[in-house]
């Protein structure tokens, strides 16, 4: 079940964090199971049933819900039973009347986290088989497992490097302290699957055993990190204590100690202190420990875990201590012996020793990095922006200081709405990191302007509200994916639950800084390739996600009920053809990345009158920013933002239905151009079909509809079951597309694709859908050509192709071996220094001619999946679609075979079209 907002489990101790009441079935589905009443079901199923306590209702409900997916279940018992026990969590899950943990059902069925996951999503073979929430509770369960499991790992690793001896009493320190660890992450965060925040408050815990363990008991290093001022205590110091005697002094954090153990993890000691202060220090009040100079008492921690564990009916972390198999599955990292492996084809006395990405230090890394480019930028405009703003017509810098002070309040109130009141101190912090990246891009973006215009007054982009808006939006974002991980999530805000039962934002993912800041998707997309351009010192982790939330914008939030984007659409339309957002005939023309966030911002310049610029000629200057306003010339305006905007999205659009196509049709490629001129014109022409849905609800129904008049038999479900193996895809996109809209008396109705496909896309698209039956359809539109994306390094190591050990790199530093700059076992050729046997060339020569094999032979044997009965997931990089697996081909070639068809298609269409004109 989900875990809901905890309580202590005890009626003394104080509350940290509300909670809320489990829910309450009336005393019949309270009762115990009555065998009687399911003679019919499988005596197993009933013995299962009555292990984990379920009632009857559940019992009928699971059991209908078992026999709807049995036929396409392998038949084997042990698969069987445990098909059983996840059918009774989904179906409790739904009911929301658990009456078993998580836990309790792994061990009856003897099945871990990652099995039971694969499980449940295997039994979504229709798309309302698996509700929304159901969906929603996994993938918070997946989230919050993922973190627990990174934590512990470093737990361990760090336990190690603190404790001298691998003595029992050590041991039962270290399952204390870890119990503590959970009870306090339970307790006093609001988001315990925050992995950042939760690692400083494990650094806390630790800080808390360290400073009252013996000395023996504690390597050196930490021996002498505790302050003399701070001499451990031993565990009869309050026994031999009166009770007459006054309490002891409230010990204060060892801020020694804890500096140690931040520079030990690459962790901030500053944050770290900041979680101490506000939430594990009221986590300890909440304990009676905080004046407590003694380690807490094992039984007790256990004991008040438990009551919350059973509470939440979540998985049990206490079972990470045994190396319990419910918790360890196959796909646990990387062991502490393989940390630190050496590069091959290297002199030991060269050998470097490069530890792996966990997932700790990986985002301690990136957290250390972006506070390291900041390091230089200050909380306030600088010397060259303060110059800038005067340089100004109108001087802008009291617009934007009093702006950023009132985000800075609109930021900090939402922040601790969704992290928890007590987490002020640290949305401060990631505030102001955001502001000084908002200060430092600013700069460059400006020295840019100046360079490209040769002008000094940008007095009409630095008055602009909505720019400056977005620009500090994208760098919260920045610092928001640093902290959080880059991972966008697709579906929207994500909710816990408060006491009194309202909704509590838990999920600080895109699209949540555009609610915080009432910040339109569209605003915010004219500032992100700019801002990728002006920061090189990006990570390509980051790079990669702001260019995930340009494509989301794309797909469906620029298309909500009130964007300006259809404003700008119906301007475009009443002008006539010729001012087409972007007409087909470009399509198939390069996409020139020279637009910058004052083009967008600026474009178009105001209501009523178009600028037009002088012919862009070599060696001719743009027109200057300070003088927009000169010679206007009564015309319609054309938005620029809105031209780049619809062929960025022809580009996405045609990408994203290749893939689709190079999935399931590639044995009929003739019908992709089809398909592509639908989509194209429904985008162009039938706009108002993407209110409030999604780009891929329109891709997927526009390949249905051609294969339905070209006679194709292809069903949606097996659409779907490709469409989920995409990359950056999410159930609800299928599951829950708009039908109709909401009136005053009803709010909007949602159903699936399938339905949207004939109420309403069938039905508007109906007389342009059968001119593609008739032996003259439509004049095919060009196929979009695809560009390399703007937002990678040139300098980054390109990978070879189908090789997953060979990577070429410019040479940055030629000081600087080349081992040192590639990953662990990979070669790199560096021209001008000694290679060494020329065996290494011939190895790479061989990895390269295979990998040419491997897509070769990937194109050749693709086939479409097969509407089967059983429809699989796309797993390990196996495609099981059709029930086949491809034997040694990784999701990598695939990806490269589909790259190359898509290049082989427009090519052939580039050919036709110039043999057509030459005809002519």
């Amino acid at each position: 079940m989900p875990p809901k907002k905890r309580s202590s489990g005890t009626t003394q101790n104080k509350e940290v964090k509300p909670s809320v009441k489990s829910p309450s079935p009336d005393k019949k589905d309270n009762a115990e199971l009555s065998i009687k009443k399911h003679k019919e079901k499988d005596e197993d199923f009933v013995g299962l049933c009555m292990t984990l306590q379920v009632t009857d209702l559940v019992c009928d409900q699971a059991w209908t819900f078992w026999k709807s997916v049995q036929k396409s279940i392998e038949d084997n018992p042990d698969t069987q039973r445990r098909m059983w026990g996840v059918c009774l969590y989904v179906t409790s899950t739904d009911m929301d009347v658990a009456s078993f943990t998580l836990t309790q059902m792994q061990k009856a069925v003897e099945l871990n986290v990652k099995q039971f996951l694969s499980l449940v999503r295997k039994l979504d073979v229709n798309m309302d088989t698996i509700s929304s929430r159901v969906h929603s509770v996994l993938t918070h369960l997946e989230k919050r497992y993922d973190v627990t499991l990174a934590l512990y790992q470093r737990f361990e690793k760090t336990c190690m490097k603190i404790f001298s001896a691998d003595s029992v009493k050590e041991k039962e320190m270290q399952h204390t302290c870890w119990t503590m660890f959970l009870l306090a992450k339970g307790r006093a965060l609001q988001m315990e699957d925050d992995l950042v925040i939760a690692f400083q408050l494990l650094l806390c815990v630790l800080e808390f055993f360290i400073k009252r363990c013996p000395a023996g008991a504690l390597q050196p290093l930490y021996q002498s990190s505790i302050s003399k001022a701070q001499s451990p205590p031993t565990r009869t110091s309050r026994r031999n204590q009166s009770k007459a005697k006054p309490r002891p002094p409230e010990p204060e954090l060892d801020v020694q100690l804890l500096e140690t153990l931040c520079e030990e993890n690459d962790c901030n000691p500053e944050e770290v202190k900041n979680v101490y202060k506000n939430s594990f220090c009221a986590f300890l009040e909440s304990m009676d420990l905080s004046r407590s100079q003694d380690l807490p008492q094992a039984s007790e921690l256990s004991r008040q875990y438990e009551e919350m564990h059973l509470r939440a009916r979540d998985f049990d972390g206490r079972l990470f201590l045994d190396g319990d198999q419910t918790l360890l599955g196959p796909t646990s990292y990387p062991s502490q012996a393989a940390e630190r492996t050496p590069k091959k084809n290297q002199p030991e006395e060269e050998a470097v020793l490069i530890p792996p990405q966990t997932p700790i230090r990986a985002a301690m890394s990136s957290i250390q990095q972006l506070r390291l480019d900041l390091t230089s930028t200050g909380d306030q405009p600088s010397a060259n922006l303060v110059i800038y703003f005067k340089n100004c017509t109108v001087d802008p810098t009291d617009g934007v200081l009093r702006r950023v002070e009132t985000l800075g309040q609109m930021f900090g109130q939402r922040f601790c709405s969704a992290a928890g009141p007590r987490m002020a101190d640290t949305g401060r912090q990631r505030f102001t990191l955001g502001v000084r990246q908002y200060y430092k891009v600013m700069e460059s973006m400006l020295k840019s302007e100046e360079k490209r215009l040769s002008v000094q007054n940008f007095s009409k982009l630095l008055n602009d509200s909505t720019f400056h808006t977005s620009l500090l939006a994208c760098a919260l974002q920045v610092v928001m994916a640093t902290y959080g991980g880059p991972g966008v999530k697709t579906g929207g805000y994500t909710h816990a639950t408060c006491g009194n039962g309202e909704p509590v934002e838990s999920d600080l993912s895109f699209p949540w800084i555009l609610d915080v800041f009432e910040l339109a998707a569209f605003d915010f997309y004219k500032v992100i390739e700019s801002f990728i351009k002006a920061e090189p010192s990006l990570s390509k982790d980051i790079v990669k996600h702001l260019e995930i939330c340009e494509h989301l914008i794309m797909e469906t939030l620029a298309w909500r009920k009130g964007s300006l984007v259809f404003d700008l659409l119906k301007q475009a339309q009443g002008e006539g053809s010729a001012e087409q957002p972007e007409t087909p005939a470009t399509l198939n023309q390069p996409l020139q990345h020279n637009h910058t966030a004052a083009d967008l911002y600026l474009s178009p310049v105001r209501p009523g009158y178009r600028v037009l610029p002088p012919p862009q000629c070599p060696g001719t200057p743009p027109t200057s920013l300070g003088s927009l306003s000169q010679a206007p010339i009564p015309q319609h305006p054309r938005s620029n933002s809105l031209s780049l905007f619809y062929k960025k999205l022809y580009r996405l659009a045609y990408t994203r239905l290749n893939m689709l196509c190079s999935y399931l049709l590639s044995s009929n490629p003739d019908l992709e151009p089809f398909m592509w001129t639908l989509l194209q014109y429904t985008l162009q022409h039938q706009y108002e079909l993407m209110r409030d849905r999604h780009l891929d609800q329109l891709i997927m129904s526009a390949m249905y509809a051609i294969c339905k008049v070209k006679n194709v038999d292809l069903r949606f479900k097996t659409i779907v079951t490709a469409y989920k193996t995409m990359p950056n895809t999410n159930q609800e996109t299928f599951k829950h597309v708009l039908i109709t809209e909401g009136t005053e008396l009803r709010g909007p109705h949602h159903d699936s694709i399938i339905i949207f496909y004939n109420q309403v896309f069938m039905q508007k698209l109906k007389n342009n859908i059968m001119q593609y039956a008739s032996a003259r359809p439509p004049t095919l539109s060009p196929i979009p050509q695809i560009p390399r994306s703007p937002y990678k390094y040139p300098s980054s190591p390109l990978r070879v192709p189908g090789s997953n050990n060979v990577y070429i790199s410019p040479l940055k530093n030629p000081r600087m071996s080349p081992s040192i700059m590639t990953p662990r076992s990979r070669m790199l050729v560096s021209i001008g220094e000694s290679f060494g046997p020329s065996n290494r060339f011939q190895k790479i020569n061989q990895m390269v001619n295979s990998s040419d094999g491997s897509m070769k032979r990937s194109m050749e044997q693709g086939s479409a999946p097969k509407p089967l009965k059983r429809l699989r997931f796309d797993m390990d990089g196996q495609d099981e679609a059709d029930g086949s697996k491809a034997a040694g081909e990784s999701t990598l070639i695939q990806r490269l075979a589909e790259m190359s068809s898509t290049r082989c298609r427009m090519q052939e269409q580039k050919m036709k079209e110039d043999a057509e004109s030459g005809k002519q």
